[in-house]
């Protein structure tokens, strides 16, 4: 079972939709003892950093998700769940996230050419960086799809990928079994469907990264 942490952060349909679609059993939980009880956890979230700490930590859900990933269970953070993975963000002031990866979310604006449009929102090809077993289906090239205005940075023990926007910006990262996708793979057609169907293949193979 895949639990999708619900902490009132992001539209969860077409998440479930996609994960149904693969064939994974999955619930949408606010509730701490469904998330100890699940084989992986997915953190979703759209929206301003700050304010989606807040909601996660406010909900007590925060440190579920730390114990739970430092028990060895396998964590996909999707858009702003994969910022919320990192140490802190720059976004509208400095917020703590939940430091289970080592790096900072920074904004776009100042790093890319002044003729690129922020948010960054579209199709880009990625650029594997290493080998990752969340990749282990995705070639060189393939595209995926983004919407933010933010990325993460000083990431390097993680980054698996990048994507190519005036700069080349974190994309993928994993660690062990903690990973995290800065595009949306539930709305990545192909090429998403086959990301999220590594995640939910052997535990194992998650945790011989580490």
């Amino acid at each position: 079972m895949i639990a999708v942490v619900d902490y009132g952060v992001g539209n969860l349909f077409s998440l479930c939709s996609s994960l149904r679609f693969i064939g994974a059993e999955n619930c949408v939980t606010a509730d701490a003892e469904q998330l100890r009880a699940a084989d992986k956890l997915i953190l979703p979230g759209v929206g301003a950093f700050g304010d989606a700490a807040a909601k996660l930590r406010q909900s007590g859900l925060d440190q579920v998700v730390i114990e739970e990933a430092k028990r060895g269970k396998p964590l996909l953070g999707i858009c702003l769940g994969m910022q919320l993975l990192f140490e802190k963000s720059l976004e509208y002031g400095e917020h703590a996230g939940l430091g289970l990866l080592k790096g900072r979310v920074v904004p776009m604006e100042g790093t890319l050419p002044s003729e690129l449009k922020i948010p960054h929102i579209g199709w880009n090809a990625l650029h594997i960086t290493r080998q990752s077993p969340l990749l282990r289906y995705v070639r060189e090239g393939d595209c995926v799809y983004f919407v933010h205005s933010y990325y993460a940075a000083d990431c390097g023990e993680s980054l698996i990928a990048t994507a190519e926007y005036g700069a080349a910006l974190t994309a993928a990262v994993q660690q062990g079994n903690v990973m995290g996708c800065q595009f949306h793979p539930e709305k990545s057609g192909r090429v998403g469907l086959n990301i999220l169907r590594a995640f939910c293949e052997e535990e194992q193979e998650m945790k011989n990264e580490k």
